[in-house]
């Protein structure tokens, strides 16, 4: 029996055929879309995160205690612990800043230099902080895109100025560059909750804060996936300066990151599966199908078994429609789930993310059930005697 032939019986009554189709390819749209956008949810946050800085350790105080404190020293003890790659000193705040008479809140970094590489900070406009905004305790700032946006309606605003509020009073700060972090896509669709992202030299901060010591310490490891044992070294050496038992501790985000991408997985595959049972509600119209088109081919079912056709063969042939008949229904999911998911990226200015195993498993679930639900048809088409068939209408 070849291909031709099987979409000929296939497409005998083709309205009803394409309705078929049509089910099928509803149920496996449903799971191409759904795991897509999963794919490309879980991606853009994972790239967000990493540019936020959680491909970092966080070494902080382990209590809400002043004894336990991040200093200079500490700073310099850590980035001389045997696979580390570099050290950043941390410190942020809540708090609120006014630009051409708009009050916006904000969240605010002080940093140094190796903010770039630590929270993968790129510049877009003008330049990033450095040593000398950090020497001179300079009242500059980087602001992200975002916030440019929701206070001038562009991009490019360095040059400008600011108030932000910090140690209990505004101070101005010269916006010397715009930064493109990465955050963008997701604050543009959470613009109403989370707030806008500022950068200032550490020193500053401490200055305009009454502090010298700092909030957190990021630390950047030559090798991500070596961290415990580094993770004890960090935490044993600063326990033993500052005489502490267990008085800071150190965080692999990184990890938090995984556990956060498994959540996303299990969400995506959960829902996956709920549109997949339309799969299998469309299996019973694909039964229906069938039993029809057995009903209707009986006197040629006879004919072929009067002429030497085997049970099995008639069983095969009918079972093989069946399987095609979901294939092509299921192509068609494809096509337009994919199609769909394409076009919504570029809507939303995401990359496009395939998720080939969700593919995979929606053209195999669809083979599964249109082999399961052709199973009674074939066989009911099977047991046919030639002089019963060849007697029907």
């Amino acid at each position: 029996m070849t291909i031709t032939r099987l979409l000929v019986n296939i497409f005998r009554s083709r309205t009803r055929s394409l309705l078929t189709m049509a089910g099928i390819a509803v149920g496996v749209f449903s799971v191409v879309l759904i795991s897509t956008v999963g794919a490309v949810g879980t991606s853009e946050v994972s790239k967000t995160l990493v540019t936020m800085g959680v491909d970092t350790l966080l070494i902080q105080s382990a209590k809400n205690s002043v004894s336990v404190t991040l200093t200079d020293n500490d700073v310099s003890a850590v980035r001389n612990i045997d696979g580390v790659s570099d050290v950043m000193p941390l410190m942020a705040s809540v708090t609120e800043a006014k630009m051409i008479n708009r009050r916006l809140d904000c969240y605010v970094w002080g940093v140094d230099k190796s903010a770039d590489k630590l929270i993968s900070l790129e510049a877009k406009h003008g330049r990033l902080i450095n040593n000398s905004d950090t020497a001179a305790r300079s009242n500059v700032c980087v602001i992200d895109e975002q916030f440019a946006l929701a206070s001038y309606g562009r991009s490019n605003v360095v040059g400008k100025t600011l108030s932000m509020f910090l140690g209990g009073k505004y101070h101005n700060f010269e916006i010397i560059g715009v930064a493109q972090s990465g955050l963008s896509s997701l604050q543009g669709m959470l613009t109403n909750i989370m707030p806008g992202f500022m950068y200032i030299p550490i020193s500053t901060m401490q200055g305009l804060c009454g502090r010298t010591t700092y909030d957190k310490i990021a630390v950047k490891l030559i090798d991500m996936n070596s961290d415990t044992a580094i993770v004890n070294r960090v935490t044993d050496e600063l326990n033993r300066r500052n005489g502490f038992t267990d008085g800071y501790v150190c965080n692999n985000l990184l990890s938090q990151k995984g556990q956060l991408d498994d959540i996303l997985n299990i969400v995506t595959t959960a829902l996956s599966l709920v549109a997949g049972i339309s799969l299998v509600v469309s299996g019973i119209s694909v039964m229906t199908t069938m039993m029809m088109s057995v009903g209707e081919r009986t006197r040629e079912i006879g004919i072929k078994k009067a002429i030497g056709a085997k049970s099995s063969d008639i069983c095969l042939e009918f079972l093989t429609e069946s399987v095609i008949l979901t294939l092509l229904g299921s192509a068609a999911g494809i096509a337009f789930g994919l199609l769909a998911s394409f076009v919504g990226c570029l809507i939303a200015a995401v990359p496009f993310a395939l998720n080939v195993g969700s593919l995979a498993v929606s053209a195999v679930a669809s083979a599964a059930i249109g082999a399961v639900f052709g199973a009674y048809p074939a066989a009911k088409a099977a047991k046919l005697k030639p002089a019963e068939a060849l007697r029907a209408n």
